[in-house]
């Protein structure tokens, strides 16, 4: 069951200004700049071969008999007449490139936002982090030092869990700070410290049992940074052994479940066998809104033969990343191409205006005793994650294609406004409890604002 919290309404922190001048438009134009233009266009439309005729007779009619003999005066008239022809020919290829650059659909460029300046938000998220790193000594595993699921959950030091360590890992490699007070291979250690007993991760509401979701995060936060591709292999292969249907059916459908996987395989082991029948099961997943012109969108639980699952638009917005990733490192057929882009579309044509935070239960049966219920309560950042939807490659291009320039600006600053007006100081807050900053919240929220603000630049 879908739960919504309701947030505080954003308010702006900046005034408005005035709209950026559009790099494509055109200037404006005068009968000065207009002359060349119309000069252009005379001359591309001549043929080159009829207007070089055409100099070289005049010039012969013309030309005095007592130039040095008749062959000179055929020599200076061929001479002019080739010079025109090639000045006509080079006129016709602008002309042509023109109307050619002018019937492309413009890529839209993007409104800077009023965002307070990107550097002081990296550095409070870094004293976030330091201030929540807990560093403990635990018998049989030796130092962590890691994070466990909020930044506000580690006082007095508390165990860190592979989860809230793996986003850790992903905020510090996403802030690059200068200095060694955290250190990223004491992080990555106790990552490896974490693995569970026959291999694998999982949260700590999980059991002793590995799950598919968890082990790829900490899988592709190793991976960035760094780690031995030997061991990184050696739980990959756990990890798709995971992805059995026998043993995880409920998982292989829940939409959180299986774009956890394909991201986190994606930075892993972008050549895993998994990752195409990963992709299958996403894009066979999708289901069509009849409100919103039968795009295909997504749910909380993936489409199947027992019916069709709300459409969701923070789980459309997870898929439709999950899914460009996936083109970007194993490219796409035309099928999974338009089930793609049918999520972009069905996102601007009014989907992503939902960008109220959610919750969701992920349920399984027990390991030890089926007939009782695994729990994993999973909060969904909206904002964040229709904002990255909306920055992937293809939904500019798919804006500019027909789904609207002036709906996906509008969709994209309002989330991105959203992400920014729940932090304060580099910090992001769920709710005022003690679990109330989560660690992937952080590393959510920092990371839209980042891209945005590539996004946003010119030099």
């Amino acid at each position: 069951m879908m739960l919504r919290q309701r947030l505080r309404p954003q308010t702006s922190r900046a005034g408005g200004g005035a709209p950026a001048p559009d790099p494509g438009a055109a200037s404006p134009s005068g009968p000065l700049a207009a002359a060349p233009s119309r000069l252009l266009t005379w001359l591309g439309r001549l043929g080159a071969p009829a207007a070089a005729f055409a100099v070289f007779q005049a010039l012969l009619g013309i030309l005095p008999e007592s130039l040095a003999g008749e062959v000179a005066r055929y020599c200076v008239a061929a001479t002019a007449g080739a010079g025109v022809g090639a000045v006509v020919w080079l006129a016709a290829a602008l002309v042509h490139a023109r109307g050619g650059a002018g019937s492309r659909p413009r890529v839209p460029a993007v409104a800077p936002s009023r965002v307070g300046p990107l550097p002081e938000l990296m550095d409070g998220a870094y004293a976030a982090l330091r201030r929540g790193l807990s560093v403990i000594e635990v018998p049989g595993r030796g130092p962590l030092t890691g994070w466990p699921h909020s930044l506000a959950e580690s006082d007095p030091p508390v165990h860190p869990t592979a989860f809230g360590t793996a986003y850790g890992l992903h905020l510090l490699l996403d802030i690059a700070p200068l200095d060694g007070r955290i250190r990223v291979g004491e992080v990555a250690e106790t990552l490896w410290r974490l693995r569970l007993p026959g291999g694998g991760w999982a949260a700590r509401s999980q059991g002793s049992g590995a799950r598919p979701e968890v082990s790829a995060i900490v899988l592709g936060a190793l991976a960035r940074a760094g780690a031995d591709p030997r061991l990184l292999q050696s739980e990959v292969r756990s990890c798709e052994a995971l992805l059995d249907p026998e043993h995880d059916a409920p998982g292989l459908a829940n939409t959180y479940v299986v774009t956890n996987v394909l991201r986190g395989l994606l930075r892993a082991a972008p050549g895993s066998a998994a990752l195409e029948g990963l992709r299958e099961v996403l894009v066979n997943g999708a289901t069509a809104d009849p409100v919103r012109g039968n795009h295909r969108c997504w749910g909380a639980a993936l489409a199947t033969g027992r019916g069709n699952p709300a459409p969701s638009a923070v789980h459309t917005a997870r898929a439709v990343v999950a899914l460009d990733r996936a083109a970007q490192v194993l490219g796409e057929d035309e099928r999974q191409r338009a089930v793609r882009e049918e999520g972009l579309r069905w996102l601007l044509a009014g989907g992503a205006a939902d960008l109220e935070n959610c919750q969701e239960d992920v349920r399984r049966p027990g390991r030890e005793d089926p007939l009782h219920q695994e729990l994993l309560s999973v909060r969904h950042f909206a904002s964040a994650w229709v904002a990255r939807a909306l920055m992937t490659d293809g939904a500019r291009r798919t804006a500019a294609d027909g789904a609207g320039p002036t709906a996906w600006e509008a969709q994209l600053t309002a989330a991105v406004e959203r992400v920014s007006g729940m932090q304060q100081g580099g910090v992001w807050r769920w709710d005022d409890g003690p679990m109330g900053h989560p660690v992937w919240m952080a590393y959510q929220g920092l990371s839209v604002l980042r891209r945005h603000a590539l996004m946003v630049h010119r030099p």
